[in-house]
């Protein structure tokens, strides 16, 4: 029994979606290999059954052979017990080739994800990312356990044609005719699917995204007035898939009718004309029935054959979104300057905005735009490439990760996970109970965990049986756990009524007394509680000092107290 997943996926090939499916179906090389070899034994055996039996009528019922009818009976029953066996074996390998290829997919888009980690979002639209999981895997898991079945059904079918040939070669070459051209139909019909099937996974891709940008921004959509507007797109997109998705319908009926009816009209030739030559003693009764069973075993294993180069079609476009994922590569790149030059304590600085941030206070930046705000964050903290240092230092020369343990980042893209809320909660597996609980005091998240059964042990889907403002506290609490030399928050309040706020601006301040934090907000309850406050206008520090001094700085207080300058 083989587990998964693996312990390493391996390196995929990705030169394209076909080679990525072949490297798939090699990962398991001796599963693969025995899938296909029961596969062909199984349909084989299967395949000789109407062959034994006609061998019965005409040796042990036309001519009363008993120690025939039994030996050939004998033979039949052999020839289903060979079927169950190898039916079986082929089953199993199949699943492990089905499950080898979903859990390695998964594996690979899984880290791939997690490498990006923040650049993510910029570089995949989330339905892309969906999509993968939801559906791409499974259709590639299926394809490669379509494999044994339909490996067998092509051999079968070069099997049964031989036969048919040394049995009669008019009604041979009427299979060996019927089988190609069918094949060809099919394969026809194919094509367009293929075609219609990736313009439907375009547009359910961009449904996707339309549907999450929505979810996310619900609530600003109804405090605007916008969500009309956004329910009018969403109709229209829907219709977009809707009508694509009938396409591919009307082609996959096609496709459907076509498996069954061609092969019904190469089943009907080939008894019509055995019919005929029984009638003229051209051919005998056991050999007629042999030849109904080859048309009817044909049927079937065109069924399949058709299928297997369906379920691949579809797999093919699966991988196409799987290697265009995993393609993706880190826009930023790891410096190797000593992580040791980190620890001493220094000014974090922003050349572009003119933002200098003083090791030990909390530094409130207010911006005129939203967008400024979170372009900083996304500079301070290295979530891009610009001319942000520490000490002077650019912090492109330092690796990545030593960044990411000096300075924390918490905005507005920031989740909880699924799990058990104190795990979710703390740092790591070394964050004591007492740290975790004082986080959460100076969130006030304790109402919070309190009123849940389990407490900080209630097993939790995520963010959504939250509030906006508890996700807020619980989110803070999280970072404040954490404990990060430089913590940079954006917007940590924004969702909190008035009182709330006020204490948890107080006990952040207290809290990270002596420790360097950023906080880029406009209330005015976390604005008086900052050491300094910087004023960010148009990309640049427009203005700096307290929150009292900047309030006679009209442009300030327009943005601070939300009031409207009448000219």
């Amino acid at each position: 029994m083989h587990h998964f997943p693996e312990p390493d996926p391996g390196r995929p090939d990705l030169r394209s979606p076909q080679r990525y499916l072949l490297w798939l179906a090699t990962r398991h090389p001796a599963a693969a290999s025995l899938a296909v070899v029961h596969g062909v034994l199984c349909t084989l055996a299967q395949a000789l059954v109407p062959y034994a039996v006609g061998q019965a009528v005409d040796q042990g019922l036309v001519d009363q052979d008993k120690q025939a009818l039994v030996l050939w009976s004998g033979v039949v029953m052999g020839l289903g017990v060979v079927q169950a066996i190898t039916g079986t074996l082929r089953d199993r390998c199949s699943l492990t080739n089905r499950f080898g290829a979903a859990f390695r997919t998964m594996q690979l888009v899984t880290r791939k994800a997690a490498g990006l980690g923040a650049e993510l979002p910029r570089r995949a639209s989330a339905g892309s990312v969906v999509s993968v999981g939801a559906t791409d895997i499974t259709r590639i898991g299926a394809a490669l356990e379509s494999t044994a079945r339909g490996g067998g059904a092509v051999v079968s079918i070069v099997v049964v044609a031989v036969l048919m040939l040394t049995l009669s070669w008019q009604l041979g070459l009427v299979a060996l005719l019927g089988v190609p051209l069918i094949a060809w139909g099919v394969a026809r019909l194919m094509r367009l699917l293929h075609g219609h099937q990736q313009n439907l996974r375009q547009e359910q891709g961009a449904l996707t995204d339309l549907s999450v940008d929505i979810i996310e921004g619900l609530r600003v959509l109804r405090g605007i007035g916008g969500e009309e507007i956004f329910a009018g797109r969403y109709r229209e997109r829907s219709q977009r898939v809707r009508h694509e998705g009938v396409r591919v319908a009307t082609v996959e009926a096609s496709v459907v009718a076509g498996r069954l009816l061609f092969p019904g009209l190469l089943v009907t030739a080939i008894v019509w004309l055995g019919a005929h030559f029984v009638a003229t003693g051209r051919m005998s009764a056991g050999a007629l029935i042999a030849f109904y069973g080859y048309a009817v075993f044909l049927a079937e294993q065109l069924r399949r054959a058709t299928t297997m180069v369906d379920q691949l079609t579809r797999a093919v476009v699966s991988c196409r979104r799987v290697v265009d994922l995993l393609l993706l590569e880190r826009a930023l790149t790891s410096g190797d300057r000593d992580p040791a030059e980190l620890s001493a304590r220094a000014d974090l600085s922003d050349p572009a905005s003119g933002l200098r941030i003083t090791p030990g206070r909390l530094t409130a930046v207010a911006c005129a735009s939203a967008g400024d705000a979170h372009a900083l964050a996304d500079r301070v903290g290295r979530y891009e490439d610009s001319g942000a240092a520490y000490n002077g230092v650019p912090l492109s020369a330092y690796p990545l990760a030593a960044v990411r343990r000096k300075i924390m980042v918490v905005d507005h893209e920031a989740r909880l996970f699924s799990g058990e809320l104190g795990a979710e909660l703390s740092s790591g597996p070394g964050t004591a109970a007492a740290d975790l609980d004082t986080a959460l005091d100076v969130a006030s998240a304790n109402d919070i965990v309190e009123a849940l059964p389990d407490g900080l042990s209630q097993e939790i889907s995520g963010s959504r049986e939250f509030s906006g403002g508890q996700q807020q506290r619980l989110l803070l609490a999280r970072a404040l756990a954490h404990d990060p030399d430089v913590l940079v928050l954006v917007e940590p309040t924004s969702a909190l009524d008035a009182h709330t706020e006020a204490r948890v601006a107080a006990r952040l301040a207290r809290h990270r007394d002596g420790r360097s934090t950023v906080v880029f907000t406009t209330s005015p309850m976390v604005l008086d509680q900052a050491d300094h406050v910087v004023y960010v206008e148009d990309g640049r520090v427009a203005a700096e000092g307290s929150h009292g001094e900047l309030l006679r700085d009209a442009r300030y207080r327009s943005v601070v107290t939300r009031e409207v300058s009448v000219s």
